[in-house]
């Protein structure tokens, strides 16, 4: 098992990853970004996972993005390579078959809200700040952060928190659709995290995962094409024994149970 890196399999398909470098805030150091790179490969494999939620170690900082004092020491190449392979985690988080939450259970900074965007749902904590603060450093968000986010939050928000680099409680993440969820304390932010990937686990996983894919290729392409992607994915799902499950548990007035086949 990844030291930087934990995975650990919760019950009904739900996989709990934790970014462990408390010391650091979490920063993305080679060392993680390569750990975080097994084991999303290992969850993109496994069909017993049918939830992801991702986590900070520490309680205070969900990540802190890139590892400055590491960058500091790396030549103009070398920091285009790193950045190159954040972007590539952003983009295999993104595209992982599961659904992914983010449980910001501290501040995520720069890199870490990246990867918070990369993810489907977010859970942001009340008290902790959230931003994309790059232009205070004279950079640019290079994760993907600059087209995730106004996806996410609408054009005028996000070029509001990209330019002033200002950061953001969890409370007014939630209120301008940065979050889904909020909660007051980062041990209630994994709880809520884990308690709505329950929900998700409970329900066919063909159809989540073909639900999660319908809209990722629906936002990239026209209204036309996206209800394209939506008949692929009914179709996807229209012949699979947990169709038939769920209709049979309907009809017998009983939690259905899925298999995913």
């Amino acid at each position: 098992m990844s030291s930087l890196v934990q995975k650990e399999m919760r019950k009904n398909g739900v996989v709990l990853i934790t970014l462990d470098r408390p010391e650091a805030a979490n920063a993305f150091s080679r060392e993680l970004l390569t750990d975080l790179e097994e084991v999303l490969t290992d969850v993109a494999q496994d069909d017993d996972v049918r939830v992801v939620v991702m986590q900070g170690a520490g309680g205070k900082v969900f990540s802190a993005g890139a590892d400055l004092k590491e960058r500091k020491e790396m030549t103009e190449g070398e920091v285009t390579n790193t950045v190159a392979r954040i972007r590539g985690i952003m983009e295999q988080t993104e595209k992982l078959p599961q659904p992914v939450i983010a449980a910001m259970n501290g501040s995520a900074l720069g890199g870490g809200l990246e990867l918070a965007l990369a993810c489907d749902l977010r859970v942001a904590l009340g008290s902790a700040s959230y931003g994309l603060t790059e232009t205070s450093l004279a950079i640019v968000p290079g994760a993907g952060g600059t087209q995730r986010l106004p996806r996410l939050i609408g054009r005028g928000r996000a070029k509001d928190l990209m330019l002033t680099a200002r950061r953001i409680n969890g409370f007014e993440a939630l209120s301008i659709g940065l979050s889904e969820y909020a909660a007051e304390t980062a041990d209630e932010v994994v709880t809520t995290a884990l308690s709505v990937a329950e929900k998700i686990a409970a329900n066919g996983p063909i159809a989540v995962q073909s639900v999660k894919q319908a809209v990722n290729e629906g936002m990239n392409q026209s209204f036309a094409s996206g209800i394209e992607a939506e008949c692929k994915a009914y179709d996807r799902v229209l012949s699979t024994e947990d169709r038939l499950e769920g209709l049979q548990a309907f009809k017998e007035k009983r939690a259905p149970n899925y298999l995913g086949k």
